[in-house]
């Protein structure tokens, strides 16, 4: 199961990637923005990290304008790994070096067949492991001691 969300910013994009999905057979859960009212994009931020983060989806998408603002709400939580990506190198890299679990893009920059292209490269790609797993352990430490007080 892949989860999706987007803001006003990035629903047009969000909605070709949600179909493109779909085509492929996979299962998408969306969580939202369904329209283009202007929205505040760390709510829908919010909801897919929240599911990565829980455990209760692998993968998420997440879509604003430029994929700034939710690339920083998303990896606010544990074990979130999101990657803004803004071509196919970067969304290959996000997974094979980074293990992103969230692949963020952004609606006002990337075209629909650009961004299903990098959809497509970042759900192929798998994570090499070796050195780039002990650079997330690290980071798990780090998030470790943050919940923790120690930084």
């Amino acid at each position: 199961m892949i989860v999706l969300g987007s803001d006003h910013g990035g629903l047009k994009l969000k909605e070709a990637i949600h179909a493109a999905l779909a085509a492929h057979g996979l299962e998408v859960v969306d969580c939202g923005t369904d329209n283009g009212d202007s929205v505040d994009y760390p709510d829908f931020a919010e909801k897919v990290a929240r599911a990565v983060s829980h455990g209760e989806s692998e993968l998420g998408i997440l879509v604003c304008g430029t994929g700034i603002g939710m690339s920083i709400v998303a990896n606010k939580f544990p074990g979130v790994r999101a990657a803004l990506a803004t071509d196919e190198f970067m969304a290959k890299m996000a997974k094979e070096h980074n293990n992103a679990n969230i692949l963020v893009l952004g609606g006002r920059v990337l075209s629909p067949e650009k961004a299903i292209n990098m959809v497509n490269i970042w759900l192929e790609s798998s994570f090499e492991g070796g050195r780039h797993q002990q650079r997330l352990d690290k980071i798990a430490l780090l998030e470790d001691a943050v919940r923790a007080g120690k930084l």
